[in-house]
């Protein structure tokens, strides 16, 4: 056995570790590798040699030196940029989209699908596996897995639609399975080649699995679970130890919480529907039964409805809600609405920052172009109407990944792999 191959067998286990730090950009150098791991330089390059054999990761040994360096320059630890992908599928009120995500939350070719969803969500999972098989025939890598974000709170052990406000669906829609079924007739194949198990993805209660086992099949989770996933390892929920996400969808708002890395979903998958608080007393009435919830005064229909400009029958509502924000801000119509809502979200926030006491807010969807249109007024808001807020200022960002509820139903199917590369990838 070559000292490299004894090497390996010593720092076998930090194989995935060390995937999951190139992954989320946080081992950039083998140098960096070494330390996070706690190992030997030898060993450290030992386990990315293998990674890069694997196909996953890319070992650059003549990186340039900084100006003003002193000293050999570390090997660059990047992802392969013709690696593997997995199939990242969502459904959302408008339609659908589906793509090829790679490591590192990288977007290789994505597809769009508008459709007005049917009461049969088999009818829509279908479409957007089709189109990903599509996107799999035309680009040519290989596939190790597949995940799906839904429009809905997903209850477990069960993997159902618990109740999908927002589209016809059926209370209790068996998502896991209807989507285990359109992957095994597209022939999607899952880790190491086998048949994919319809991974319908979040991150499970008490966080991703411990290393060395595959994460269960088949659990699934909301878009906007999935959404505060991707920002906390690509995107501007990088570093944070208490992240709260809050975001609009197509319609409605959802919210999540990432403490420590791992997503809280409460005791059966329904934690931080932050949908539901309420914000007006004597507000529109809401799909749940109460009235005024930031459901229905903060998302892109009620942005809409404040600034007197009927939806179009053609345009998606976040669409809409957006091009108007962008293209007419300087009426005084829609600065006022974008004002209201921004009121309105405030105090919701507020809320949340007295319970939860995040170290970072993000913002996403509508609510991260309305930060941006008046960044100032939303944190004077929280600040007047929390504790925590006035004491010690939350720091509020908007999101930074545009798809970011695809990149997420793309994290959890890429656990396996970060759990496991060599039994992922059929070594």
């Amino acid at each position: 056995m070559t000292q490299t191959r004894t090497r390996l067998e010593r720092g076998r286990s930090a194989l995935g570790p060390a995937l999951e730090l190139v992954h989320t950009g946080r081992a950039p150098t083998r140098a960096v590798l070494t330390a996070e791991l706690g190992v030997t330089r030898a060993t450290a390059g030992a386990v990315a040699a293998e990674l890069e054999a694997l196909g996953l990761i890319q070992v650059d040994s003549r990186p340039g030196a900084a100006a003003g360096a002193q000293g050999r320059p570390s090997h660059r630890l990047t992802v392969a940029p013709d690696g593997p992908v997995v199939l990242a599928a969502q459904v959302h009120v408008d339609g659908f989209r589906a793509a090829l995500v790679g490591l590192g939350g990288r977007i290789v070719a994505t597809a769009p699908g508008c459709m007005t969803v049917p009461a049969d969500p088999a009818a829509v999972l279908d479409a957007v596996v089709a189109a990903g098989a599509g996107l799999l025939r035309e680009c040519g890598r290989r596939c190790l897995g597949a995940g799906l974000a839904v429009p809905s709170a997903v209850a477990e052990p069960e993997g159902t639609a618990l109740n999908p406000l927002h589209v016809a669906w059926p209370a209790g829609a068996p998502v896991r399975e209807l989507f285990r079924r359109s992957l095994a007739q597209a022939g999607i194949p899952g880790p190491g080649g086998a048949p994919a198990p319809g991974a319908v993805v979040q991150a499970p209660a008490a966080g991703h699995p411990a290393r060395g086992h595959a994460a269960p099949a088949g659990q699934a989770g909301n878009d906007i679970n999935l959404a505060a996933l991707a920002e906390y390892r690509h995107g501007a929920g990088r570093g944070a130890r208490q992240l709260l996400c809050v975001a609009t969808g197509h319609r409605g708002v959802g919210g999540a919480l990432v403490l420590d890395g791992r997503l809280h979903t409460g005791s059966s998958g329904l934690a931080l529907e932050v949908g539901h608080l309420t914000v007006r007393q004597d507000g529109h009435p809401c799909h749940c039964g109460s009235r005024g919830c930031l459901d229905v005064e903060t998302d892109p229909l009620a942005f809409l409805t404040a600034a007197g400009r009927a939806p179009g029958p053609e345009v998606s509502l976040l669409k809409e809600a957006r091009a108007l924000l962008r293209d007419e801000y300087a009426d005084p119509a829609v600065r006022a609405a974008t004002h209201l809502l921004l009121d309105r979200l405030g105090r919701g926030l507020a809320g949340l920052v007295n319970i939860l006491n995040p170290d970072r807010i993000v913002l996403g969807g509508l609510h991260r172009d309305l930060l941006e249109a008046a960044p100032e007024q939303l944190g004077a808001v929280v600040a007047q109407h929390s504790l925590w807020g006035r004491s010690a200022g939350v720091p509020i960002q908007p999101c930074t990944l545009d798809y970011n509820s695809l990149v997420g139903a793309a994290e959890l199917a890429w656990q396996p792999v970060l759990d496991d590369p060599l039994a992922a990838l059929g070594g």
